[in-house]
């Protein structure tokens, strides 16, 4: 299902992980679910969001307001991304490679549903250290973050594109 948010963008929204937890208390156990969802309009635009709650629909609508509060513009090159990267958060830690065009998606869980919902279409990835979906996601837009277009980075070092290509 499509949303579109306040600042006009059609959101493509994706649930990661949803986690039953719960809590002893003299009556017995109180159940509550948190909802890891990773929303993006398929062009570049991605944000994250962790909801809670006692019942599974209202945890991701919670998870879906929230990663709407933190979008993050990721740089493109094309089909891929523009150079390799590793991610990092906690003890998470994802190898981000481009791909040749027709390679697809080359991921895993949820590395996978942050990549689709940002537009990647051909992408290596490789999650090197934990399997936490939350760490796992967060490294992941770490690293989708920290990525540099040559056109950025040849402005940083006073060059042409042509010369940065090279």
């Amino acid at each position: 299902m499509a949303l579109i948010d306040a600042t006009g963008l059609e959101l493509a929204e994706k649930v990661v992980a949803i986690n039953r937890v719960s809590k002893t208390v003299k009556g017995g156990r109180i159940m509550k679910f948190s909802a890891l969802v990773v929303v993006g309009d398929g062009n570049g635009i991605i944000g994250f969001g962790l909801g809670k709650s006692g019942e599974v629909p209202d945890a991701i609508r919670k998870g879906i307001e929230d990663a709407k509060k933190n979008l993050i513009k990721v740089s493109l090159r094309g089909t891929t991304i523009p150079h390799e990267i590793i991610g990092k958060f906690g003890a998470g830690e994802v190898l981000l490679m481009p791909a040749a065009p027709g390679t697809g998606v080359i991921a895993g869980g949820p590395v996978r549903a942050v990549v689709e919902v940002a537009g990647i279409k051909d992408i290596r990835t490789r999650s090197l250290r934990s399997n936490n979906p939350s760490n796992v996601v967060r490294a992941t837009f770490n690293g989708l973050a920290s990525l540099k277009s040559a056109e950025e980075v040849a402005a940083k070092r006073g060059k042409t594109v042509k010369e940065i290509l090279r």
